[in-house]
């Protein structure tokens, strides 16, 4: 069964830092870039960091020396449990958002429901 769950959202004050968890069910995770992606109130949800399979990553420039993403291949099966990691850092008042992780490139997996991060002081 393909599944998303994210994890590790919070209020954060400006400077701080939070790391995210992914736990991605399913053998096509085992395979595939993977990415996490977030959703500020009123604007379009985005790309802000992917990783392949053999751990090369690519960020946008707006989290690009502050985030790092990170995962666990599981062992290939139907049942593989793949996880991804987000470790934020310097974290800024527009890092806040809803945080998702999904497929990089290729066709999407149903969305799990985020987990939301505010950076407030």
């Amino acid at each position: 069964q393909v599944q998303l769950v994210e994890s590790g959202g919070g209020l954060v004050q400006p400077g701080g830092s939070l790391r995210l968890s992914c736990a991605a069910s399913g053998s096509i995770f085992s395979i595939s870039d993977m990415g996490w992606y977030r959703q500020a109130p009123g604007k379009e949800r985005e790309l802000v960091a992917d990783i392949t399979r053999d751990g090369l990553t690519n960020y946008a420039d707006s989290v690009k020396g502050r985030f790092t993403i990170s995962r666990d291949n599981a062992i290939s099966g139907d049942n593989a449990k793949n996880t991804v990691y987000l470790q934020m850092n310097s974290l800024k008042p527009e890092d806040t958002a809803v945080y998702y992780c999904n497929v990089a490139l290729g066709n999407l997996a149903p969305w799990g429901r985020g987990t939301q991060v505010t950076v407030s002081s």
